[in-house]
């Protein structure tokens, strides 16, 4: 009876923890992966010169595509997977990548375009509506199911979403000399656009993570099969936009490198999240970065801090607890 009971004791031993491990592990992935999201707009600040950025931006998003295209590759061959890539290498397993390579450019185009038609602090409130479409596209396509109190949190999120960029937008006293209150203005193509945007950006998680779920490949494989169409819809994009206003790496600093650096990683590292985990954790994984970046972007930058700030932070708490709970 002793022997049954220690065996019964080393037999239920490992798997705790192993789920103690697996949740440690998971719990620093998304802290990491709220950190680089959230220093992600104060280091570009950081490399303004006179106001403006001295760098391609199009050749930025090449080169990010590139490095995740060569870490997965290395990690193809690192994990011994390679072999994979010749048993898989057909149109049917590559050609699904084609539609997220081409929604998030086509969203990325559609942001700068947009700026004609309505005001940053506008696209900045709307924008978060791409939370209600990702949910909605989750629970209609992936036929995932959600409780009250889940779709609740969602609400809390982008109540917070909203409260943070209305409190960002700098209001001033116009009664003092000097300081005038920004104009918001929005048209009706601006507000077909935003609502467009939101609309893709949440195909295009839901889109990427049912076929990553769905595809019985390593990682490392569909990760390259993606950034292999990234950086060729990409580098297009980058020559047909590319005026000759800056060569291809012209004004690039260690500032820079570093945002090619940690916005490679946190494609990957999101890959991790949309193949493991789900959409729905993204998305609290970039609202919870608006928090970050604003305490970054005080730190670093000496923009100025209100108690409104509390406000979408407890949001975030809520949320968080009714979604998870």
């Amino acid at each position: 009876m002793i022997v049954i009971e220690n065996v019964s004791s080393s037999e239920t031993h490992p798997p705790r923890s192993r789920r103690w491990l697996h949740s440690v592990r998971w719990a620093v992935l998304l802290v990491l992966l709220v950190f680089i999201y959230g220093s992600h707009a104060p280091l570009i600040a950081l490399t303004k010169i006179d106001g403006r950025v001295p760098f391609s931006s199009s050749s930025c998003v090449v080169l990010i595509e590139f490095s995740k295209l060569l870490v997965s590759l290395g990690a193809l061959l690192i994990t011994g997977n390679i072999h994979t890539l010749r048993a898989s290498l057909s149109w049917t397993a590559v050609a699904p990548y084609t539609v997220p390579a081409l929604l998030y450019s086509f969203n990325n185009n559609l942001v700068v375009n947009m700026q004609a038609y309505m005001d940053p602090s506008s696209f900045q409130v709307l924008s978060n509506l791409k939370i209600a479409s990702t949910a909605l596209l989750y629970t209609s396509c992936l036929r995932k199911r959600m409780r009250p109190a889940q779709w609740l949190g969602l609400g809390f999120l982008m109540g917070a979403g909203v409260c943070h960029s209305y409190s960002s937008l700098g209001w001033e006293n116009p009664e003092e000399e000097g300081k005038m209150s920004p104009r918001l203005y929005i048209t009706a193509w601006g507000l077909l656009m935003v609502l467009a945007y939101c609309f893709i950006s949440g195909l295009a998680a839901v889109y990427t993570e049912r076929v990553l779920k769905t595809q019985r490949l390593p990682l490392s494989l569909q990760n390259m099969f993606l950034y292999i169409f990234g950086v060729g819809i990409n580098f297009a994009s980058h020559v047909y936009s590319s005026s000759g206003e800056h060569s291809f790496l012209e004004g690039y600093s260690a500032s820079v490198w570093l945002i090619v650096a940690g916005q490679a990683t946190n494609g990957l590292l999101m890959s991790i999240v949309m193949k493991h985990g789900t959409g729905i954790t993204r998305l609290f994984i970039i609202s919870s970065a608006m928090l970050v970046n604003s305490v970054l972007s005080w730190w670093l930058l000496g923009l100025q801090l209100t108690p409104f700030f509390l406000l979408p932070v407890l949001m975030i708490g809520v949320a968080v607890y009714l979604y998870y709970r």
